[in-house]
């Protein structure tokens, strides 16, 4: 469409109430009679719903838009595909790239999924804290990457990435899963790297689960619910025998090692109905949610996408470390202490590179929920803040106290009279000097900001620590530039394994012929088309 377009309002002589709504186009004075505003509808109707290309050639969806408008006539499936969708996503693509041009530091994460069609694609997603303190999380790509997933290839891509949407590769940092490949990565490209803490609690748990008492009553559990994934008359009496103990209907469910907290949800959703199990057996099952709950709860919480995550894992990580710790307790049963002894061993090899170290604990003491720092010792918390008073310091060379501002918006100094003037003669060396713009050191002024900021009191968990810092930004300005360096870094790499979720229904087995072209374009539009 021409950049000349305008709408104005329909003639008299249409009544359709589409065109009543819409109005025409006007291209260089003519009337737009190609129904633009209807073909880019539908075009977002298939992004945004993830319907197949071929839904403009359905005999009910054709029917439909004729009664809305009988005299437009829909263009075929090939236009959209090659025209009206790629379009679309031109479109989109600029403006996400003028968005990201304005945002500070990024954060991205990164993960790979393999498709129905046997194609592999590497998904990778942005985020960012904007203007008005709000977390912003976008999908940049989806991209078939034929190559073998080694380290060196996953950096060319991840360079070819901030390349491509203007990144500066030097301040990014990458947040995936604990995989090696992705650990060389994250070294060779020079990213900041933190590792996907629900991975992380993921993988302790599987170490846990594979206890022989534990995989001995799991086993049990999953050959009964294959029965009742088998059996339609086992599953209808099981929905009937659930409504008449007034217990919730819900479908037992599979354990999958990598679908974080499926072995929690299978055994917590069997142990009242599976009543084959032995006495035992059910205790130990009780035991076994009861020990899992923490971990299940973590993975949870840090899965929030509207909120900064990367400021609880710090504390989160010491908590559960600490929970977890053997203690000479009689009333604990022998297989509670044994899972959490794993998971406590497992935990503990985690996060202990300095770098990962000092970030995260860097972003939970800009979090004015969590900067009295108590699950550090008084060392590490003064050598935290420390090293956040330097970073913010960095933020800015130099600090001007206030009142310098006046000198600034008038840089020519008032006329004054001569050195001989009495006034000057008689108290020049008390106040000489007294007047001229003073500086400080961005140092002292970041340190001023750090004492009067652990100087109030930590604000409720309940509340957002964004809202906190949108309020109270003005009284610290260099902290909070800092703070949007940090609260932007999420603490999993779910938003893009939230990706395969949604990819799961473009490339169907109906739909497994889509080029990795139109798969990236669809997946795109449908998670940014509300900044368009």
């Amino acid at each position: 469409m021409a950049s000349s377009s305008a709408i104005r309002p329909a003639p008299g002589t249409l009544k359709a109430a589409v065109w009543q709504h819409f109005g025409f186009y006007e291209v260089e004075g003519k009337l737009d009679k190609t129904y633009t505003v209807i073909t880019k509808s539908i075009g977002k109707f298939i992004a945004m719903d993830l319907r197949p290309y071929s839904v403009v050639e359905n005999e009910g969806f054709r029917e439909m838009v004729h009664t809305l408008e009988p005299r437009y006539k829909i263009p075929c499936r090939r236009y959209f595909t090659d025209t009206a969708i790629p379009t679309l996503y031109a479109k989109t693509k600029s403006k996400v790239l003028d968005t990201l041009t304005n945002a500070g530091r990024v954060a991205i994460t990164c993960d790979a999924w393999t498709s129905i069609a046997t194609v592999s694609y590497v998904t990778v997603t942005a985020h960012f804290i904007n203007n008005d303190w709000q977390l912003v999380s976008l999908v940049l790509q989806t991209r078939a990457m034929y190559e073998s997933h080694t380290g060196a290839n996953v950096a060319d891509l991840l360079k070819k990435v901030a390349s491509e949407w203007h990144l500066n590769d030097n301040d990014l940092v990458l947040v995936t899963d604990n995989a090696s490949n992705m650990v060389v990565a994250a070294k060779l490209g020079g990213f900041v790297h933190v590792k996907c803490y629900a991975h992380t609690l993921n993988l302790a748990r599987q170490r846990a689960l594979k206890l022989p008492a534990l995989s001995k009553l799991l086993a049990k559990i999953r050959r009964i619910v294959s029965f009742f994934h088998r059996s339609t008359v086992g599953a209808h009496q099981l929905e009937e025998k659930q409504k008449l103990l007034g217990l919730p209907c819900h479908k037992l469910i599979t354990d999958v090692s990598t679908r974080w907290n499926s072995a929690y949800e299978m055994v917590r959703k069997g142990e009242a109905e599976l009543c084959t199990l032995t006495e035992t057996d059910v205790s130990n099952a009780e035991d076994v949610v009861k020990a899992l709950k923490p971990m299940k709860d973590a993975t949870t919480l840090i899965s929030e996408e509207s909120s900064p995550t990367a400021c609880l894992i710090a504390p989160l990580q010491a908590q559960l470390c600490q929970e977890t710790r053997i203690i000479d307790d009689s009333r604990e049963s022998s297989i509670i202490r044994e899972i959490k002894q794993a998971i406590n061993e497992d935990l503990r090899k985690r996060y202990n590179s300095d770098l990962e170290r000092s970030t995260l604990r860097s972003a939970s003491a800009l979090d004015p929920r969590f900067k009295g720092l108590p699950f550090l010792s008084n060392e590490d918390i003064e050598e935290t803040f420390g090293r956040v008073v330097a970073e913010a310091a960095s933020l800015e060379p130099q600090v001007r106290v206030e009142g310098e501002e006046n000198h600034e918006e008038n840089p020519s100094p008032p006329k004054r009279r001569s050195p001989s003037s009495l006034l000057e003669n008689l108290l020049g060396n008390t106040f000489a000097g007294a007047t001229a713009p003073q500086t400080i050191s961005a140092y002292t002024k970041a340190e001023e900001e750090v004492n009067k900021f652990c100087g109030t009191p930590p604000i409720p968990l309940s509340e957002d620590p964004l809202s906190w810092w949108r309020t109270n930004e003005i009284m610290y300005p260099l902290l909070s530039k800092l703070g949007k360096r940090y609260f932007c870094i999420p603490a999993t790499s779910v938003s893009a394994e939230r990706v395969f979720s949604t990819a799961g229904d473009i490339v169907t087995a109906q739909r497994s012929t889509l080029t990795a072209e139109h798969v990236d374009q669809l997946l795109f539009l449908h998670k940014n088309l509300h900044i368009a």
